[in-house]
């Protein structure tokens, strides 16, 4: 068995626990796995009710990782996420450590809380270490943030800036289930006394050394010179778009290749294909695309811009 098929085994593992407590969303849960492969953070988003949380929760405990939740509230402060240094009772402080320090992290609604709070799990998103008191701490790896978001609440939110939102390498949406699952939910739910006797039921199958050497493998999935260029064209498509105020960096680049590659070896496949571009582009690049107060008011949507990048660019044989 190669590396890339080990991977393909590591993902089926994973998803025959996490599918012992949600129903269906499949392609929700092989874009989580496929970004935490890549060393990337998620932002997920969905209305209340379609398992955000019990999603992120058993991926937690497939997981052999620490896991932490943090549960987002308009009065919570920064030293909440990162922990803060406390007085030990013989002349020295010691460190209490938030939640933040944990392999991953489940950020609960995010948007309901202030800037300045935001800021401080965004920074640790970014640097993968905390600072407190001038003495910086690394964060334990891999290391992965889940924050999930109501897109259709805005009382008392605090929507996050196009900045903020680069940080997240893909936005997930979930959709609600289909009508067979949905039978199946209530069906498992009405059956078990709770989620958590469900979350019970789940067991590691996957080590924090396992993770490790899944990202090494990733390298084993080859990306042709004609893909890359053909991203490098998708990318500068956006940008040169005249409904676009704000387009796709270089960066963006970057992580969509990282996370498509992580899903083409989740599928067992050692190569990238154009297609594995174009069935990812929403979720890297959405959320980074900014247009113009005409191009909405016209009805136009960022899948709109993407759709019309991939028109423009001839696809490599």
């Amino acid at each position: 068995m190669n590396e890339v098929e080990a991977i393909s085994r590591l993902y089926a593992a994973l998803a025959a626990q996490v599918h012992k407590v949600v129903v269906g969303q499949d392609q929700v849960l092989q874009q989580l796995v496929a970004a935490l492969l890549a060393g990337g953070h998620v932002l997920v988003e969905g209305v209340p009710g379609t398992a955000k949380t019990l999603l992120a929760r058993a991926l937690g405990r497939s997981l052999e990782l620490s896991f932490g939740r943090i549960q987002f509230t308009p009065d919570m402060l920064p030293a909440d996420i990162t922990g803060t240094h406390i007085y030990a009772g013989d002349g020295r402080f010691r460190l209490q450590p938030g939640p933040i320090f944990n392999n991953l992290v489940l950020a609960d609604e995010i948007n309901r809380t202030p800037p300045r709070t935001q800021a401080a799990l965004l920074e640790a998103m970014q640097e993968a270490k905390v600072t407190l008191n001038g003495e910086t701490i690394p964060l334990p790896q891999p290391f992965m943030v889940i924050a999930t978001e109501n897109p259709v609440e805005f009382v008392g939110t605090y929507p996050l800036p196009e900045a903020a939102l680069d940080r997240f390498m893909v936005r997930i949406t979930i959709a609600y289930p289909a009508p067979s699952e949905e039978v199946e939910i209530l069906q498992r739910l009405t059956s078990a006394p709770s989620s958590e006797t469900l979350l019970g039921q789940i067991e590691p199958v996957a080590t924090a050394e396992d993770v490790a050497e899944a990202r090494r493998s990733l390298a084993r999935v080859v990306i042709r010179r004609e893909l890359l260029q053909y991203a490098a064209q998708l990318v500068a498509a956006t940008r040169q778009d005249p409904r676009v105020r704000l387009g796709a960096s270089p960066r963006a680049g970057v992580l969509w290749l990282q996370f498509a590659r992580a899903m083409a070896a989740l599928q067992g496949r050692d190569f990238l294909t154009p297609d594995d571009l174009r069935d990812t582009a929403l979720q890297v690049l959405g959320h980074r695309l900014l247009l113009y107060p005409d191009a909405r008011l016209e009805g136009d949507t960022v899948r709109d811009v993407i759709d019309a990048a991939f028109s423009s660019v001839e696809v490599p044989r």
